[in-house]
């Protein structure tokens, strides 16, 4: 999509793409940026009726009201998924309707739901189903909460910054030179012992 266009006169008077313009690890962090960005958008997280189970799942495990689920699996996932109310709400009159769950006592305006008997044998009848479900929920949190490195990234850019005005800004003496490669390796053992 983005690579080398040349116009007019060459590389001095045409134009570069994203590749020429920037570095590697420019474009990596523009492509992690809209992975971020937009991943957990263009992705379906859940197919057919498997909302349906994770909510009523959830509402086994305790009582809940509309917005705790939300909450609930947006903790779960490490923030990469939180269903909107528009989804979740539908989903509850749904399982209302089903019989699987049924409205308990309300928290000031918000309607608690508990699972009735029905829902806990639905739940039993699709017990392994469930369980990949919440298995694949877990790897999107943990993978979420490994992978989020930003301010790692960060600080090295920061490094790599200073590293660039020192280095290239003025002329420094071989002590100087010495001293910011100790301070380097220093920093290194430490990342290593964490």
């Amino acid at each position: 999509m983005f690579g080398y266009h040349k116009h007019r006169g060459g590389p001095r008077g045409g134009h570069y793409g994203m590749h020429a313009m920037f570095g590697r690890h420019a474009r990596q962090a523009w492509g992690e940026a809209m992975a971020e960005a937009g991943g957990a958008r263009r992705r379906r997280m859940f197919d057919g009726g498997e909302l349906r189970l994770v909510l009523l799942k959830l509402i086994e495990e305790q009582e809940r009201h509309g917005y705790d689920l939300i909450r609930a699996l947006e903790e779960r996932t490490g923030g990469a998924y939180a269903p909107s109310p528009g989804v979740v709400y539908p989903t509850l009159t749904l399982l209302d309707d089903m019989g699987l769950i049924e409205a308990r006592q309300a928290e000031g305006a918000k309607k608690l739901f508990g699972i009735t008997e029905a829902g806990t044998a639905h739940l039993a009848e699709r017990a392994e189903e469930v369980a990949a479900i919440f298995a694949r929920l877990d790897a999107v949190g943990a993978e979420r909460n490994r992978g989020d490195a930003r301010p790692v990234r960060r600080a090295m850019g920061n490094l790599r910054q200073v590293l660039q005005d020192r280095i290239m800004g003025q002329e420094l003496s071989p002590e100087q030179l010495h001293a910011i490669a100790d301070a380097i390796d220093e920093a290194a053992k430490k990342v290593e012992r964490l």
